[in-house]
């Protein structure tokens, strides 16, 4: 607990300083003012379009002036060096008496004093001049006021109480590791069965993207404390509130294109940590507890992978399209472009829509999942790489298939929650039946409680019986129940297990035979095509 207040404490100053910053700067700019330079039209455009904006002092908005595009730089500029002009004149004179009048032309003058004659600022139109007047006097007495010794010195105490704290809250803010317990925490998820090492893998994940967003939140804790803080003084003194001003016009659209970015950055990985919670959730549910092992960790991994690539598309694309709003275009035109464009590519691109849509489903219903052992379209091998648009597999060559997801109709997954060995064993016909059948139990039941392949066998082999009669004997069929991936290793030992017992018992494992019966005719060429009833049955 006090660890979280420490922390609340730094980000509440953090806010503090943004806040009082604001509640400066906005004194400062013009609420009708567009300081955003990427919003500029072309240049006929502008020629004919009415724009505004500000005559300042101090970097404070004191005139508003609005005019045609064209016109309105040398306008501001002639209003600007008089402003300053008058404002020198009037800073220098010990007199705080000033006033602001206008004629019957709405030509404002300034008076400083009783003595001086009134100095022409500009002329306005009556659009412009409704309560510049005031504006403009209350803008040049405080800055006057601001110049005065006693003024500077309450704000150099506040600036050096500003700088002490920035100090204070930049060394407040640390990075500890606790080495230590990191490395604890390794070494149990090393210990285990596979679930727990799944779980550990998840929490790992999970703290190691909630780091990365703590470590970048620090990070830009202490830029804003410094940056922030040094704008923040430059704002105190008359002096520098100009540089403060320009500072923030120059940077303050890269500064918002900054902080988009930070924040898809950190939603993104906010994202992945709720992921891999709800993944440490799926694995702790008991519903799901008669499931392999090994079969959850593979649709966890594949549900991570589609899930956070889905989130890091979906924010990038939201992203492109605040940042492009910041700069000042218009998304409305673009969205109406890209959704006819989509339509038209939609049509185009049927085969990707479906690919999408089935992928979807394979990985919603689980039919597999990366690492299975799946035989779809006269394809068999181990899924690689699965994603919503293809799916790729290895096969025994070592050769890498992609299927797209929109031709997988039928597929078979050899690898789910468990696998079954279907083992055909021959026995000759001149054989004991009931003796092979005796010997097969025997070495079903032993290599079932065999140290080195129990683990792989989950239930006792049955010995069905016999299966068939074919050519090469009669067919005695065997299932034994493995784990996934693990019928085929089975399978080869069972076998080799069974041709030594039947060595040993000296039966015989027949070969493939056929018999052919031969009969004789008499001196007929031709054989009879019936055998009638009144012959001889010993004539042939």
């Amino acid at each position: 607990m006090r660890r979280i207040s420490f922390w609340s404490l730094i980000f509440t100053c953090s806010i503090l300083i943004t806040i009082a910053l604001s509640s400066n700067i906005s004194a400062q700019v013009s609420p009708t003012q567009n300081l955003n330079p990427f919003s500029q039209q072309n240049s006929t455009q502008q020629n004919n379009t009415i724009g505004h904006g500000c005559v300042r002092l101090d970097g404070r908005c004191v005139l508003r002036v609005i005019g045609r595009k064209s016109a309105l730089p040398q306008r501001i500029n002639i209003i600007q060096d008089r402003l300053d002009e008058i404002a020198r004149i009037y800073f220098q004179t010990e007199s705080d008496e000033l006033k602001v009048t206008k004629n019957d032309k709405n030509i404002i003058f300034v008076t400083i004093g009783n003595d001086t004659k009134p100095m022409v600022v500009a002329m306005l139109t009556p659009q412009e001049i409704r309560d510049q007047m005031a504006s403009l006097e209350r803008g040049l007495k405080q800055a006057k006021q601001q110049r005065k010794p006693e003024y500077l010195i309450e704000q150099a105490k506040i600036a050096g109480l500003t700088a002490g704290a920035m100090i204070l809250l930049s060394l407040g803010i640390a990075n500890p590791k606790n080495k230590r317990k990191q490395s604890n925490e390794e070494k149990k998820s090393e210990v285990g069965d596979l679930s727990e090492v799944i779980k550990t893998e998840l929490i790992k994940q999970q703290k190691a993207n909630l780091q990365a967003v703590k470590n970048i939140l620090l990070n830009l804790a202490r830029v804003a404390i410094w940056v922030g803080g040094t704008l923040f003084i430059l704002g105190l003194f008359p002096y520098t509130k100009s540089t403060q001003f320009w500072f923030i016009w120059a940077f303050g659209i890269p500064l918002l294109i900054a902080a988009v970015i930070l924040a898809t950055y950190v939603i993104i990985r906010l994202s992945y940590a709720a992921i891999d919670k709800l993944n440490s959730t799926i694995a702790n549910n008991t519903l799901l507890a008669y499931q392999n092992n090994q079969r959850l960790q593979l649709r966890i991994v594949t549900i991570s992978v589609v899930a956070k690539s889905i989130i890091t598309f979906s924010c990038a694309g939201i992203a492109v399209l605040v940042t492009l709003t910041i700069i000042g275009l218009d998304i409305g035109p673009i969205l109406a472009g890209a959704g006819i464009i989509g339509i038209a590519v939609s049509f185009a691109s049927q085969n990707f829509i479906k690919d999408t849509i089935n992928g979807f489903l394979i990985i919603l219903e689980d039919q597999y999942a990366v690492g299975d052992m799946i035989n779809v379209g006269g394809y068999q091998g181990i899924v690689e790489n699965i994603n919503l648009r293809i799916t790729q597999l290895r096969d025994t060559e070592g050769r890498l298939i992609s299927i797209p997801n929109s031709e997988i109709k039928v597929v078979a997954n050899l690898s789910s929650k468990w696998a079954q060995a279907d083992l055909y064993i021959p026995v000759a016909y001149q054989t004991d039946v009931d003796k092979a059948l005796k010997l097969i139990r025997q070495v079903a039941e032993q290599m079932s409680k065999d140290s080195n392949w129990k683990r792989l066998i989950l239930e006792p082999p049955q010995v069905l019986g016999v299966e068939n009669f074919g050519d090469r004997g009669v067919m005695i069929r065997v299932w034994i129940k493995t784990k996934p991936l693990q019928q085929w290793p089975v399978s080869r030992e069972f076998r080799r297990r069974v041709k030594v017992a039947f060595d040993r018992a000296r039966i015989p494992i027949p070969m493939p035979q056929q018999e052919v019966l031969f009969k004789r005719y008499g001196s007929s060429s031709k054989p009879p095509l019936a055998i009638e009833g009144n012959k001889d049955d010993s004539q042939p």
